[in-house]
This record gives structure tokens, C-alpha cells and sequence, in this order.
């Protein structure tokens, strides 16, 4: 059985490596000059290509730090001394374009390696589901489609994933260091290394809660009423955080993390701020509902896992169940939409993403239409909560925590964000049933298709500018 699901796992990637030449290919033939953010990345990549380095040299306009740009060079810059190719061919657009083609390859790996962790082997989960699963959220459509231009995603998916990796290998030290190149690429990154971190503590916290839990059947009766089990678990954290001894090991355990949070902050005093470069356009602020839209853009690519007429059964007996708890949960929610919903300039203004419609034809309609998706928002929360059932309570603590961090101070809307949170999500609900994996694949292949075909042939102008505009996410 291992020896055929490595046969699967290599046909799967191969085609995939094949797709993605044919589609690099049409990609730079139709882009010949850089689109979007590249105006930024690409230039100053070739800067660094042709070895200037100096702070002189940097592009303020560019937000992140320059994981990016030294990574493509340390990667194509060899080809000069092995195959003698000249600077200009070795920097060009469509090589530095292919570093991120060649971290979708490792992004595949690090998917299958990481289901094999974090889906062990059993008879509960076949071979063909573990590379279906890899396959699907190798394909995932707006991770996928940026795998053809020189943006940020690929590598820093790549570095986190690898992070993450380590960190469930029990390779701290190393875990430490590849969340350190992703945040080299990202800076919001430096979350995900957290939640490596988490992943340890929320480990430890599990033991000793089983434990606490068999003593306390032993000796105590059970505690009751609405909020029981949460009050039982504040209660365990609170003796558990008194102890000495637990916090010593949690500390070595989770020193290299804790370094690197060092270092983070040291940059953020010397920066001034988590932004390098032009930061009036990337100012934090608590927007809330970034949330409701993560957890509606997870219902959509997710739905042959969440959405189904048994659960969509379960949540409303569920709501009768607790009405008023729904309905205190309702009212706060619709009033953190009053408040807190913010429109960013580049989402009114750039008609070249799909966030640019959805915001103009759902929620500039009609102004009830915010509050009205209300109750939808609340179902996909519940539906996410609920397919992480079987991580334990600790785990979803450190999960949810480090997904409102990486969201909530985004004011802008816009689906890049909310890449990394999705995939971490999707590694960790059960394998689902070969049809659904099946169906859901099939789901990112259409979107795919329409997306990539949209892009390269249903181009447009602006009415005071000469330069070709796509659509893309």
C-alpha cells in the first residue's frame, strides 16, 4: 500500500508540474511586462540581481521584507556559472517568475508530508484520500494562481508549511528558523511561528488536562450549569500557569520560538512598525468583520465538507437549543458590523480584483445586506468550529487566536490573507470521503479554468491609460 500511494503521489505531482509548465508558458507569453505588484517585486529583484543591495536601492512603494528577492537570486543566480547564461537571461521576468513555479513543487511536498503527519496511516484513511487531499489544496485556486506571477505567496506558503512541518516533528530549533524566512517574506507571518509554538503548548495542555479530568472524577463532583466545561478549563489553566514547573518546561520546549518573538519585536521598535516602505495604505485597525468574511470565503471552498442538509439540520436544532445564546451572539456580531465595517481605498478603487465586485454588487447594493448575511456568518463559523471537533479545545484556542491576529488588523479586503489561515484549516479537519475530495477538486479545476481564462483573454483599459488591465483575484 505505501508503494502505490507513492505511485499516485508522483503521477499527481507530475501532471500538476506539467499543467502549471503549460500554463507558465501562456502566462509569459501574455505578460511580457510586469503586472500588478510586480512593478514593485520584479525590479527590485533584478537590483539585487545585478548586486546592489544598499538601502539607496530599495523601492519604497514595497511593504514586506526581502525574503523574496534573496531566495530568487540565491536560486537562479548559480545558472551563470553552471550553464554560462548571461546576467540579462538569468534575471529577466520569466526567470525570476519561475522561483515561485518551483516552490508550488515544494508546496506539494510539504502538503503530502503534512498530511502523512498530521493524517497518520489508518484504515480510517485510504492512500488515494491523503493525495487527493494533497492534489486539491496543491490546486487550491488563489494560492494556485499565484504561483505564475512574482509575488510573495508561494515562498511564503512554502516557509511556513515547512515550519509547521518541523515544528510537528518535534525540530523546534529548525521550526524556529524556517518561520523566520517566512517572515522574511511576510511579515504577518511571524503568527504562524507563533501558532507553531501554540501547537506545543496546546500538546502539553491536552495531557494534563486528560489527567486533571481522571482525577477529578476520582475525588470531585461534576460542575454544573450553562458554562461548566468553560469554567473547568480556566479554572485547570489558571493552576496550571502557577506551577513552576510547568512553565520551566513549557519554556524549553518553546525557547527558539520565544527568540524569534525577540527578534520580531526588536524589528517592529527599530522599523517603527510592522510595515517597511509605504505604510499609509497598510494601517491597522480592528476590523471584526474580517472574520465573517474568512469564514464565508472557507464555506465556499469548502462546502462538500461543511455544507450539507444533515448540518445545515443540526445547527438550527442546535440554535432552537440555545436560542438565547444565538441570539446574544447575533446581536454582537450585527453590532460589530455597525461599527467596525471599513471600506479600504484600494477596494473602491481597483476594478481589476474580484473583491472589487463582490463589495460593489453584495454589500454597496444595499446597506441591510451586511446585517442580513448575519446569520450565514454565524452558520460557517459554527460549520469551521464544528469540523475541528476533533482537535482538542486547546488546539482550537491557539488556532482561532492566531487566526483573529492574522485578519482582524487588515483593513483592507482581500483574499491573499486568507491563504495561509485556510490551508492550516484544511490539514487539520478529518480526511473526508474519496466523493467529497473528488467534487471539491473538481470545484478548484472550474475555478481555475474561468479564473485563468479570464485573465489572459478577457483584458481591458482604462479610459486614461493605454496599458492592459486583467482580472484577477
Amino acid at each position: 500500500m505505501a508503494q502505490l500511494e507513492g505511485y499516485y503521489f508522483s503521477a499527481a505531482l507530475s501532471c500538476t508540474f506539467l499543467v502549471s509548465c503549460l500554463l507558465f508558458s501562456a502566462f509569459s507569453r501574455a505578460l511580457r511586462v510586469p503586472y500588478m505588484d510586480e512593478i514593485f517585486h520584479l525590479p527590485q529583484a533584478q537590483r539585487y540581481c545585478e548586486g546592489h543591495f544598499s538601502l539607496s536601492q530599495w523601492d519604497p512603494m514595497i511593504t514586506t521584507l526581502p525574503g523574496l528577492y534573496l531566495v530568487s537570486i540565491g536560486v537562479i543566480k548559480p545558472a551563470i556559472w553552471i550553464f554560462g547564461w548571461s546576467e540579462h537571461v538569468v534575471c529577466s521576468i520569466g526567470m525570476l517568475r519561475f522561483v515561485n513555479l518551483l516552490f508550488s513543487v515544494g508546496n506539494f511536498y510539504l502538503l503530502y508530508l503534512l498530511f502523512c503527519k498530521v493524517q497518520p496511516r489508518n484504515k480510517a484513511a485510504s492512500s488515494i484520500q491523503r493525495v487527493l487531499s494533497t492534489l486539491t489544496l496543491a490546486v487550491f485556486p488563489t494560492l494556485y494562481f499565484f504561483n505564475f506571477l512574482y509575488y510573495t505567496e508561494a515562498g511564503s506558503m512554502f516557509f511556513t508549511l515547512f515550519a509547521y512541518l518541523m515544528c510537528l516533528y518535534g525540530n523546534h530549533k529548525t521550526s524556529a528558523f524556517l518561520g523566520f524566512c517566512g517572515f522574511m517574506f511576510r511579515q504577518t507571518n511571524i503568527i504562524w511561528a507563533v501558532f507553531c509554538a501554540g501547537n506545543v503548548i496546546a500538546q502539553k495542555l491536552t495531557e494534563a488536562w486528560k489527567t486533571e479530568l481522571q482525577k477529578k472524577e476520582d475525588r470531585l463532583p461534576p460542575i454544573k450549569g450553562p458554562f461548566a466545561e468553560f469554567r473547568k478549563i480556566l479554572q485547570f489553566l489558571l493552576a496550571y500557569s502557577m506551577s513552576f514547573k510547568n512553565l520551566s518546561m513549557l519554556l524549553l520546549l518553546t525557547w527558539p520560538y520565544i527568540l524569534l518573538g525577540f527578534l520580531f519585536c526588536a524589528f517592529v521598535v527599530v522599523n517603527g512598525g510592522i510595515v517597511i516602505g509605504d505604510r499609509s495604505s497598510h494601517e491597522a485597525c480592528l476590523h471584526f468583520p474580517q472574520l465573517f468574511y474568512f469564514f464565508s470565503f472557507t464555506l465556499f471552498f469548502s462546502f462538500p465538507h461543511l455544507l450539507s442538509p444533515s448540518k445545515i439540520k443540526t445547527f438550527l436544532s442546535l440554535v432552537w437549543k440555545r436560542r438565547i445564546l444565538f441570539f446574544v451572539v447575533t446581536l454582537v456580531s450585527v453590532f460589530l458590523v455597525w461599527k467596525f465595517t471599513y471600506a479600504h481605498k484600494y477596494l473602491l478603487a481597483d476594478n481589476r480584483h474580484y473583491t472589487f465586485y463582490v463589495w460593489k454588487r453584495v454589500f454597496q447594493r444595499y446597506e441591510t445586506v451586511k446585517y442580513l448575511l448575519v446569520p450565514a456568518y454565524i452558520f460557517a463559523g459554527w460549520s469551521i468550529a464544528d469540523s475541528l471537533k476533533s482537535k482538542s479545545i486547546f488546539w482550537n484556542l491557539m488556532f482561532f487566536i492566531c487566526l483573529f491576529t492574522v485578519i482582524v488588523p487588515q483593513k483592507l479586503l482581500e483574499f491573499l490573507y486568507f491563504i495561509l489561515p485556510y490551508v492550516i484549516y484544511r490539514l487539520n479537519i478529518p480526511l473526508p470521503p474519496t466523493s467529497r475530495l473528488i467534487c471539491e477538486l473538481s470545484c478548484y479545476a472550474v475555478v481555475n479554468f474561468i479564473t485563468f481564462f479570464i485573465f489572459l483573454n478577457k483584458t481591458f483599459q482604462w479610459p486614461n491609460s493605454r496599458d492592459i488591465q486583467r482580472f484577477m483575484w
